[in-house]
């Protein structure tokens, strides 16, 4: 190995944090779990809910055995709600196909409903020890500055990307599945996005993009964080009055929780086809 990995991999050795989806008796269950949360969610909000799902519902078959709605009620404030539906559904893939346990391999993981390239790759490396290129945002941040010398990579990931990716990687499984977690925390909370903590890197003078002199991105503009006022706010503030509600819920109580109209009803409307809401009349809704 390189000396990049080496230093990455003893940074790990001694500054990764204690989560509960990396302790020796994490489940491969309990790190999909932990896998579709973590999309886009900080750590902080997504410890709680994890731990309160996995009290719920400990195997897949427990979260097959429900609804989708008390799923969509337990991802609570999460956000990206259909993040419940493809996980309950990806568990129900997984008794139907599997028997109830979580697939090792990338194929069988990639094949199931809700699952993508990075959280079939995802699961395999963290749950199973197995060797697969994992790019994630952080991951990909890192590998950009410290490798490739620029600040952030492309909105999407390219052929030059995964090369780069795959071509350090390490040969032995069980430390590929480390480079691929270790250089995940590195930019989670070293190199991160807004204000890189360049003197607590541990390869900070190998770093290209610092021997560049941090030049700055130069590539389409990159999506923005706003929030306040979106059709997503609004989708959002219509599913917590239909969370918090014992049975259906009257167009009338959803009028009261946004406004304009015209926004709520197509919010409405994308939600039910969506499969978060069904429509039980013209005017009364409820989860599914």
């Amino acid at each position: 190995m390189s000396d990049l990995h080496e230093r990455v991999l003893d940074w790990y050795a001694e500054n990764a944090r204690e989560l509960p989806w990396r302790a020796p008796d994490a489940t491969p269950w309990g790190v999909m779990v932990s896998e579709f949360m973590l999309q886009q969610t900080p750590v902080a909000r997504v410890l709680p809910v994890y731990e309160r799902w996995l009290e719920a519902w400990p195997r897949p078959a427990d979260l097959a055995a429900v609804s989708t709605g008390e799923a969509v009620r337990a991802w609570g404030r999460l956000g990206y709600p259909r993040r419940a539906l493809r996980l309950h559904g990806a568990a129900t893939g997984i008794v139907e196909r599997h028997g109830g346990e979580v697939p090792s391999s990338y194929d069988d993981l990639l094949a199931l409903p809700g699952i993508g390239d990075y959280t079939a790759a995802a699961i395999a490396s963290f749950a199973f020890g197995r060797r697969h290129v994992v790019l994630d945002t952080n991951v990909r941040r890192v590998l950009g500055r410290a490798v490739a010398g620029v600040e952030f990579p492309a909105t999407a990931v390219t052929r030059a990307e995964r090369d780069l990716a795959t071509g350090l990687l390490p040969d032995a499984d069980a430390v590929a599945a480390t480079w691929a977690v270790a250089t995940m925390e590195l930019g989670a909370v070293v190199c991160t996005a807004a204000a890189p903590r360049c003197g607590a890197c541990p390869v900070a003078d190998l770093c290209a993009w610092r021997a560049a002199g941090y030049p700055a991105y130069d590539g389409p503009p990159r999506r923005g964080q706003t929030y306040a006022g979106t059709d997503r706010q609004c989708r959002g503030r219509l599913l917590a009055v239909l969370r918090d509600s014992d049975g259906p819920v009257h167009r009338s109580t959803l009028e009261q929780a946004w406004s304009p109209a015209g926004q709520r009803d197509r919010c409405l409307d994308w939600l039910v086809d969506d499969g978060l809401v069904a429509r039980l009349s013209a005017d009364t809704f409820a989860l599914p």
